[in-house]
């Protein structure tokens, strides 16, 4: 990957193909899932359909996309405010440790922290991704002392 400007954006309509593959990719890497990919990409288009579901952001380098999370929000009422949700990370494999999720992230926090009513940024991260757990904290993120418990309907 040259050393082009990166940049980050919020997503646009047109960034959609590129978001379901990256969620695929994501998926298979990191859980060794395969996603059904109609569901998939009516899952990102959803994201799109009602802004109440979330926003993406998107990196770019040279005009190629090399970067993407999703932020979803959740009410805290310990905190009269809104908790933004990090998830559906992803880097592309030839622009890791290259700052892609850092600049994301310096974004996505200085737009949290410029949007009323936004208490902090959360994300949760696979056990056994030391890698990604390292970057997390290297930008100030720390354990919250939960652990993530679902029932999958």
């Amino acid at each position: 990957m040259t050393a082009t400007t990166l940049t980050t954006r919020a997503a646009r309509t047109d960034d959609q193909a590129f978001l379901v593959e990256a969620n695929a990719a994501m998926a298979r890497e990191t859980e060794g899932k395969a996603l059904d990919a109609d569901v998939l990409a009516r899952g990102v288009a959803g994201v799109f359909a009602d802004p109440r579901r979330g926003h993406y952001r998107v990196a770019e380098r040279g005009g190629m996309r090399v970067g993407c999370l999703l932020v979803t929000t959740e009410w805290s009422d310990w905190r009269d405010g809104d908790w933004w949700w990090i998830q559906s990370v992803y880097v592309v494999p030839e622009a890791r440790r290259t700052g892609v999720f850092r600049a994301l992230h310096a974004e996505l926090e200085d737009v949290a922290r410029a949007t009323r009513g936004i208490v902090g940024l959360r994300l949760y991260v696979e056990h056994a991704n030391h890698a990604a757990q390292a970057t997390y904290a290297s930008l100030g993120m720390h354990d919250a002392g939960y652990r993530m418990l679902e029932t999958l309907f």
